[in-house]
């Protein structure tokens, strides 16, 4: 029997060991996961530390992290077992920025101005409540029965969706909030925060301040072949240059995400595989790339920070969005992004009236059709930092939807042929798009196109 215990206790201890030895290498990005998701939640959208730790960060392994929020200092700690601790600060203005034991967080730092305008207009041009409105082809109960069916019944968690609005002919028609959450709610965005950041290159490229055709500014690439590689290859996510998106273990997004300084930098390292325009490859630090040559653009870092807010976010009302930085500075253009759900939503209206915003033209027309159009290898899945359903990958949903898409199953859909934005917020990348795109849209007695 002793034998037996001993045999049994030294192969516990060896299994131990070998997952420690495997897994050792993620703990600073577990720990960096948990730091920065808490010291983001609660300082960002008032979240308790329970509320995060129970929802954002309750899935494995980021759940072995202990958390502890200090209220004065702004900033939140986490680590695994006591080990690799890491820490997020919370800058107003700035978000919470994951750091390293080389971050002088004493030093004197920029914030975007802000301008919040006020009217008496009700959603989406003015902060004041929609006024109801009664459609005749809607089928309310089965609009109903569709957001009701989105969101997990008490003590589940498996759809979990956090919030949904559906916005037909500018209208609200539905609205539905998970329990914990309201319209006030901010709520991350992932990978949504890519359409913004491209976005601004059409604003740019409106306003006559930019060719995206021209080779990108990469001092490290003039000499090389990657010189070729065009701001349109970056929007367009098939630059050539090697690249890991996997979020499951250590790859190139994760230690950009949860271990770089500069994140406009992770990309610009890596060389070429393909000649540009013609091998697709999914790329959070291709985004981060386009955020740092869009602060080339600007004379100063002031004006770098104030312009994301001044040309698009604050100009829409999305007042609520706050788009967090790295540690060098550069907007987390790839995945950082804050805001209401209706805010969310507004993004999606933007681009439903082809960049005119109550009367005011952000971009051409045709950069519609620009973010629309498939890129080549991207089977009908990808635009330009948008994604499509031009190649059917939700079979009953109108085939020229097209959308902003983010980790763990956040969702701005346009139809543009239906005058109807639909916005989907949780935390499942298994839940059922298609059935929620298409009843509501039979719900509408739309055409599906």
């Amino acid at each position: 029997m002793h034998k037996t215990v001993k045999i049994l206790g030294i192969s516990f201890l060896l299994v131990a060991i070998y997952l420690g030895y495997i897994n050792y290498p993620k703990l600073a990005l577990i720990s960096g996961f948990s730091a920065k998701s808490v010291a983001s939640g609660h300082f960002i959208d008032n979240r308790s530390q329970e509320m995060i730790e129970k929802g954002d960060n309750d899935f494995d392994p980021i759940d072995l992290a202990s958390n502890t929020i200090d209220e004065k200092g702004k900033f939140a700690s986490a680590s695994v077992f006591g080990l690799k601790e890491r820490k997020a600060i919370y800058r107003e203005g700035l978000g919470a920025t994951l750091i390293n034991d080389n971050f002088d967080i004493s030093k004197a730092y920029e914030v975007p101005k802000r301008i919040q305008f006020k009217n008496n207009l009700a959603f989406p041009y003015g902060n004041h409540e929609p006024k109801d409105t009664f459609f005749s082809n809607i089928d309310y109960a089965k609009l109903e029965k569709t957001i009701a069916n989105a969101f997990d019944t008490k003590g589940e968690k498996k759809k979990r969706t956090r919030s949904i609005i559906v916005i037909y002919k500018d209208k609200i028609i539905a609205e539905k909030y998970e329990v914990g959450f309201n319209k006030n709610s901010k709520i991350l965005g992932w990978s949504m925060t890519k359409s913004i950041a491209a976005t601004l290159y059409g604003i740019l490229q409106k306003q006559a301040k930019i060719n995206i055709n021209k080779p990108a500014p990469i001092v490290e690439w003039a000499k090389d072949k990657r010189a070729k590689i065009t701001i349109n290859d970056l929007l367009h996510m098939n630059s050539g240059l090697e690249w890991e998106e996997d979020y499951t273990k250590i790859s190139d997004a994760t230690k950009m995400l949860f271990l770089s300084e500069d994140m406009s930098q992770a990309q610009i390292q890596k060389p070429a595989l393909y000649e540009p325009n013609t091998h697709w490859n999914y790329s959070s630090g291709t985004t981060n790339l386009l955020s740092g040559i869009l602060r080339k653009q600007f004379k100063t870092h002031q004006e770098y920070l104030d312009f994301w807010y001044s040309a698009l976010i604050d100009k829409i009302g999305m007042h609520s969005m706050v788009i967090e930085t790295d540690m060098a500075g550069n907007y987390v253009g790839s995945s950082y992004g804050w805001a209401t759900t209706r805010d969310w939503a507004k993004l999606g209206l933007l681009y439903l009236h082809k960049g005119n915003w109550n009367g005011e033209p952000l971009f051409e027309e045709s950069w519609i059709n620009y973010v629309a159009t498939p890129t080549k290898g991207s089977k009908g899945d990808y635009g330009a930092h948008f994604w499509l359903n031009a190649g059917g990958k939700f079979p009953d949903a109108p085939r020229d939807m097209y959308y902003c898409s983010g980790f763990q199953g956040q969702m701005v859909a346009i139809f543009p042929s239906n005058d109807l934005v639909i916005v989907r917020i949780g935390l499942s990348e298994n839940f059922d798009f298609n059935g929620l795109l298409s009843g509501v849209v039979g719900s509408l007695h739309l055409n599906l196109k």
